[in-house]
C-alpha cells in the first residue's frame, strides 16, 4: 500500500453520496474533539489531508478517504458536542446509523476516546454499535502523550473496565504527537484484517 497516493473521495451526507467502490473500509467514531481527523493525519503521514478544527462538531459529514485504491479510511461525524442542537445532533446520529447498518464494505469501526478520561455514555452507547457490526471491540486512546507511563496503564485500566473489554478485543493508546501507536494500527490492519501495508 501506497500511503503517497492518498486522496479525500467523498464528504457523504446520505448513502447515495458514498463511493462506488468495493474497498474495504475502516471508520473512525468518537466524541466531538476526541482527534478523529489529528489521527487519520497521522495515519497516512499528512498534515492537513483530514480537516482539524480547534471547536468541536465542525465534522458534520461523513469523510471517505482513499488510500492507494487499495481501502478506505472513513471519518464519522463526532458526537456528544453540547452546543448542537438537538435536530443537528439527530441528524448526524441518523448519519452514522446509515452507515453502519448499511455499509457492506466495512469491515472494523474503531472507537476513539480521550486516554485522559472516562469514556462518557455515548461512547458506550457506540461501542454496542460496533460490537453488533464487527467481530471485536477496537478501542484508540487518543492524546497519551499528556500522560506519565503510571497515569497512561491506570487510565488505559479504566477504560478496560468502563467499555468491558476483554479477550478478543484491543485498546491501542496512540499520540499524534509522538507517533505512538502508528506502528501497532498498522500491524493489526495486516494481521487481524489481513490488508498488505
Amino acid at each position: 500500500m501506497n500511503l503517497n497516493n492518498v486522496s479525500l473521495t467523498v464528504s457523504a451526507v446520505d448513502m447515495k453520496q458514498y463511493p462506488k467502490t468495493n474497498f474495504k473500509e475502516i471508520a473512525f467514531a468518537g466524541r466531538s474533539n476526541v482527534g478523529k481527523s489529528s489521527l487519520i493525519n497521522k495515519l497516512l503521514n499528512r498534515k492537513s489531508l483530514a480537516r482539524v478544527s480547534s471547536k468541536p462538531g465542525k465534522t458534520a459529514t461523513i469523510n471517505f478517504y482513499n488510500i492507494d485504491n487499495t481501502m478506505n479510511f472513513v471519518d464519522l461525524p463526532g458526537y456528544g458536542y453540547a452546543k448542537v442542537s438537538k435536530a443537528e445532533k439527530k441528524k448526524w446520529a441518523d448519519m452514522i446509523e446509515t452507515y453502519l447498518n448499511t455499509r457492506e464494505q466495512l469491515c472494523q469501526v474503531i472507537l476513539l476516546v480521550d486516554s485522559r478520561h472516562t469514556p462518557t455514555e455515548n461512547d458506550i452507547t457506540m461501542l454496542r454499535y460496533i460490537r453488533a457490526c464487527c467481530e471485536r471491540a477496537v478501542v484508540i486512546a487518543t492524546k497519551c502523550d499528556k500522560l506519565s507511563a503510571s497515569q497512561l496503564n491506570e487510565h488505559l485500566s479504566d477504560i478496560i473496565k468502563t467499555l468491558s473489554l476483554s479477550g478478543d478485543d484491543i485498546i491501542i493508546p496512540f499520540s499524534t504527537v509522538n507517533g505512538t501507536g502508528v506502528e501497532e494500527f498498522y500491524a493489526y490492519i495486516e494481521e487481524v484484517l489481513e490488508i498488505e501495508v
